[in-house]
């Protein structure tokens, strides 16, 4: 190898094994932390890398909150970023509750964040409240009348409920629901376009940020249209079934009359039958007779004088019933 070549390799060696110290003495962190004021050991930052802790993250919040005048310790920071937490957002959160008087410690602060919320938003809406509209809130009268809601919720962030504390889907959840209690309990809807904010007060007094993230602090009526007749499609249904059971049970009274008028026609054929097969034995009744010496011929015309007689008067009485002709 040249020495040119050997001049090269030593080098890249010197330059990797400069970013290798570097990389673990940070040494320019540590400056920077000793002119911020914040007291921490060169030995002690390379222990954090060993330790898979950025030691620029540590340092930085550290020299955030003391420069704002939080006295925050090393080690709680590094064990909340080991724990999965944000230590910068915490360190920004407890600055911005300081400044507006806002109670909040390191250890609230943690535990919020591992929770799952954002701490530094919290103290944020805490400062600055957050208005959440709600979806259209459909809400019945008493005299029938549907009303469509859309409201306004001011709310503030509630720190000491942010752990356990229910979250915007449940203040809306229960906010519609006091809408809905409030028209319904209305006489008119008259009366809830005239009054709307009847509906805030009613609200607002059920107390339904309880258990909650946060504080309600007003409830705005900010649309109220007018929906359906609800009372009228109710009893225009209420009619409508009412005639199809009429109706069905008349059908049911045609078909029993209908299976009963069969039923009698069927007798009536019978009867007929039955008559028609008596007539047929009648020849053979007059022919024994005649046979036994029982009936002469003379008895005989005068059966069929009286039957020819019987058919006449009924022709005649027939003839008589039909209405005359014009």
């Amino acid at each position: 190898m040249s020495e040119v070549g050997t001049l090269l390799l030593i080098i890249a060696l010197s330059v990797v094994g400069l970013w290798i110290i570097f990389y673990f003495v940070p040494v320019g962190l540590w400056f920077q932390a000793l002119v911020s004021g914040v007291r921490i050991s060169l030995l002690q930052l390379i222990f954090m890398r060993w330790r898979k802790v950025p030691p620029r993250v540590i340092v930085q919040a550290m020299i955030e909150g003391i420069k704002a005048g939080l006295t925050l310790n090393r080690n709680e920071m590094e064990a909340h970023f080991l724990a999965g937490g944000r230590v910068a957002k915490v360190v920004h959160a407890l600055v911005s509750a300081q400044k507006a008087n806002i109670p909040l410690d390191f250890k609230m602060a943690t535990a919020i964040d591992l929770a799952g919320r954002d701490v530094f938003e919290a103290v944020q809406m805490s400062v600055n409240p957050k208005v959440i509209n709600t979806p259209p809130v459909t809400a019945v009268a008493k005299d029938g009348i549907q009303l469509i809601t859309k409201a306004r919720v001011t709310v503030r962030a509630n720190i000491k409920q942010l752990v356990g504390g229910a979250g915007e889907e449940t203040v809306l959840a229960r906010v519609g629901e006091g809408i809905v209690t409030a028209i319904g309990s209305s006489q008119s809807h008259k009366e809830v376009l005239e009054n709307p904010d009847k509906i805030s007060k009613t609200v607002l007094d059920k107390g339904l940020d309880a258990g909650t993230a946060f504080e309600i602090l007003s409830i705005d009526i900010a649309d109220i249209d007018i929906g359906r007749n609800i009372g009228a499609v109710l009893q225009m249904d209420q009619a409508n079934a009412d005639k199809n059971i009429a109706q069905a049970k008349a059908e049911e009274r045609r078909a029993m009359a209908v299976a009963m008028e069969q039923e009698m026609k069927a007798k009536a054929q019978e009867a007929r039958a039955k008559v028609i097969e008596a007539e047929a034995e009648i020849p053979k009744a007059i022919a024994e007779a005649f046979r036994t010496g029982n009936l002469g011929i003379m008895d005989y015309y005068r059966i069929k004088n009286i039957e020819a007689d019987t058919n006449m008067r009924d022709n005649i009485a027939k003839s008589g019933n039909e209405p005359k002709k014009k």
